[in-house]
C-alpha cells in the first residue's frame, strides 16, 4: 500500500491494451519497459512512469496484461486508479483475482496457487523455502508423474477389457497381476510422500512445550527464550495456572513455545488442577518437550530434552550435581548458562521434523487426496479383485480422480473462493 518508492498498477483482460494506450497515447513494444507521460481523458498529466505491455496468452494471467510502474505516492496512485476507473469496461480487481484468473486460464494449478498464498504469508526462512517450492510446481510435477503412470495402467486395463480380441492391440497373459503390481509400486511411492511432515507444521510452527514440577524455572526459561516478560515469575507454587504460548523463530524455523502449569500429584486447588490437566494435554500434543524436573518423572515422549534447570542455585551441591548429570544439559535461564546449547538442541531436533532440503510437504487437503488415491491403489483389495479387471479399472479411475483434486481439476469451486480470498487486491 502507498506511500512507497514505486507503485505498480496491473491491468488484465481484453481491454488492457486499450486502457494503456488511452493513458500513454500509444502501446509500447511487447515485453519491453517504456517511459511515458500518463494523462487522463481530459489531457491532464497524471505521472511520468514506466509501462509494460504483455499480449496474452503467455502472461501471468493468461490474458492481455499491462503494468504501470508509478511513483508510489498515495495521490499519484489514486489519480491513475481514478482515470482507469472512468474507462468503459474496467473495474477494480477483487482480492486474489489475478491469481484466480491465472488458475482458470491454466497458467498455474491449484497446488501452485496454494504455494503462492503461503509465500505471501511466509514469515520465516523455512516457510519461505517450503512455499517457494510449492509455488514453483514441485508438488504439481510429482502429481503429473503419478497421473502419467496411472494413465498407463488405465490404458492397459481398458485394452484388456475392450480390445483383447483385436489383432492390432497387444495384450498380455497375466495382465491383472501386472496391473496390481503397478498399483502397489505407485501406492508405495505415495506412502513415502504421506510419511513426510505436513505443511501445516511449517506454516503454524512446531509446538515446543516447557513442562515440569512447580518452581522448576519454566516461566523464567520462556521469558529468557522470548527475551521479554511473558510469564509471571514467583516462588509461590501454582503461579502459572494456564498454558501461555508465544511464537518464536529459531534459525528461521517457526515454533510455538508454551509455558505450562507445574505438574504435581497433590496439593493443587481446583483451578490449579485444571491447569495441570491442560499442561498434561499440551505435553502429549508437543512436537518437542523441554522437561525441567527429575529425569525419572519425565513423561514418555519421543522428543524430550531433559534439562537440569536453575543451575545457578545448586552449583556446588554434590547430590544436585549428580542428579543433573542424568539430564541432557545443565541450564540457568537467569545467568544464560546453557542457553546456546539448548537453542542448538531444539533446532537440531526440529530439523528432524521438517522436510529435508529439496522435499515438499503437503497441505492437509493435499494429504487427504493423496491418502485416498493410495487407498484405491491398495494391494490387498487388488489381490481380492485379481480376477475382475472391471473392479481394477474402477480403482484406477478413482485413484486418478483423487489425484486430480490436488491440482484442482475436479470439485474445487467452493474451496477456490476461500483460497483466493486470502490474497491481496494486487494479486
Amino acid at each position: 500500500m502507498p506511500p512507497a518508492a514505486i507503485g505498480v498498477v496491473r491491468i488484465s483482460g481484453p481491454r488492457a491494451g486499450e486502457a494503456l494506450a488511452a493513458l500513454a497515447g500509444r502501446l509500447p513494444e511487447p515485453r519491453h519497459a517504456s517511459l511515458a507521460n500518463l494523462k487522463d481523458r481530459d489531457g491532464a498529466p497524471l505521472d511520468r512512469a514506466l509501462m509494460l505491455w504483455f499480449p496474452g496468452p503467455a502472461t501471468a494471467t493468461g490474458e492481455d496484461l499491462a503494468e504501470l510502474h508509478l511513483h508510489g505516492g498515495r495521490a499519484v496512485v489514486a489519480a491513475v486508479e481514478a482515470a482507469l476507473g472512468a474507462m468503459r469496461g474496467l473495474r477494480r480487481a477483487e482480492a486474489g483475482e489475478f491469481t484466480r484468473r491465472a488458475f482458470l486460464n491454466g497458467r498455474i494449478d491449484l497446488a501452485e496457487a496454494e504455494g503462492l498464498a503461503d509465500l505471501l504469508a511466509a514469515e520465516t526462512e523455512s516457510q519461505r523455502v517450503q512455499a517457494l517450492g510449492m509455488a514453483s510446481g514441485h508438488v504439481s510435477r510429482a502429481v503429473a508423474g503419478w497421473q502419467e503412470r496411472l494413465l498407463g495402467l488405465m490404458a492397459g486395463a481398458e485394452a484388456e477389457l475392450n480390445f483383447a480380441d483385436e489383432d492390432d492391440v497387444e495384450v498380455y497373459e497375466g495382465a491383472a497381476q501386472r496391473l496390481i503390481q503397478g498399483m502397489a509400486d505407485l501406492g508405495a511411492e505415495l506412502g513415502e510422500w504421506l510419511a513426510r511432515p505436513a505443511a501445516e507444521v511449517i506454516a503454524e510452527g512446531l509446538s515446543v512445550v516447557i513442562a515440569g514440577p512447580p518452581n522448576a524455572g519454566k516461566s523464567t526459561l520462556i521469558n529468557a527464550l522470548a527475551q521479554r516478560e511473558l510469564a509471571i515469575v514467583s516462588p509461590v507454587e501454582g503461579t502459572t495456572r494456564d498454558v501461555i504460548e508465544t511464537p518464536l523463530a529459531l534459525d528461521g524455523i517457526a515454533m510455538r513455545f508454551s509455558d505450562t502449569a507445574g505438574i504435581r500429584a497433590e496439593g493443587a486447588d481446583a483451578i490449579e488442577a485444571i491447569g495441570i490437566d491442560r499442561a498434561r494435554a499440551a505435553v502429549e500434543a508437543a512436537d518437542i518437550l523441554l522437561w525441567l524436573g527429575p529425569p525419572k518423572e519425565a513423561p514418555d515422549h519421543p522428543r524430550a530434552i531433559l534439562i537440569a534447570a536453575q543451575a545457578d542455585r545448586w552449583r556446588g551441591d554434590a547430590a544436585a550435581e549428580a542428579a543433573a548429570a542424568r539430564c541432557d544439559l545443565m541450564l540457568s535461564a537467569a545467568t544464560g548458562e546453557g542457553m546456546d546449547r539448548l537453542h542448538a538442541m531444539i533446532v537440531e531436533m526440529a530439523r528432524t521434523l521438517l522436510p529435508r532440503e529439496g522435499e515438499a510437504a503437503l497441505r492437509q487437503r493435499q494429504r487427504a487426496a493423496l491418502s485416498e488415491a493410495k487407498q484405491w491403489l491398495g494391494v490387498e483389495a487388488g489381490m481380492r479383485e485379481a480376477d475382475d479387471l472391471i473392479l481394477i479399472a474402477e480403482r484406477l479411475r478413482l485413484a486418478a480422480t483423487a489425484l486430480d483434486r490436488i491440482t484442482g481439476r475436479a470439485g474445487v469451486e467452493d474451496m477456490l473462493d476461500a483460497l483466493f480470498g486470502r490474497f491481496c487486491i494486487g494479486k
